[in-house]
C-alpha cells in the first residue's frame, strides 16, 4: 500500500470503541496508558548506544500499544522500525516520530474520548 497516497488514520475510533465495548472512560485510561508509552518508549528507540535487538523489542512494544488503541500510523511506522533494526541494527525514526507526534496532538486537541 503506498502510504503517502493512502496514510493510515491516526487514530481508528471504531476500532477504539470495539476494544473498549464502547466505554469512554476505559478509552480514555487506554489512550492515557498509549500516550504514557510513546513519551517513554520514543526516547529509549533514538539511543543508538541500546542493542538493537533491545531497540527492535521497544519498537515492538509500541506497534502492540499502538494496534490496541486504533493509532495506525503509529503501528505501521513502529512496524517499520522493527523490521529495519531486526534486519540490519539501523531504522530510520523520523516517521514513527511524526506519527507519535501527530497522534498524539490529535488526542490533545480532542480529548482521549472525543
Amino acid at each position: 500500500m503506498d502510504l503517502e497516497k493512502h496514510p493510515a488514520p491516526l487514530l481508528d475510533r471504531a476500532h477504539l470503541e470495539a476494544q473498549t465495548f464502547g466505554d469512554a472512560d476505559l478509552a480514555g485510561e487506554v489512550l492515557s496508558l498509549f500516550e504514557d508509552q510513546c513519551r517513554r518508549l520514543l526516547p529509549a528507540l533514538a539511543e543508538e548506544g541500546r542493542p538493537a535487538g533491545e531497540r527492535a523489542d521497544l519498537a515492538h512494544t509500541l506497534k502492540g500499544a499502538a494496534l490496541g488503541v486504533g493509532a495506525m500510523r503509529v503501528a505501521e511506522a513502529s512496524a517499520t522500525v522493527e523490521a529495519g533494526l531486526r534486519a540490519d541494527g539501523r531504522a530510520d525514526l523520523e516517521a514513527l516520530r511524526s506519527a507519535a507526534a501527530q497522534t498524539l496532538e490529535a488526542l490533545g486537541a480532542s480529548g482521549p474520548a472525543a
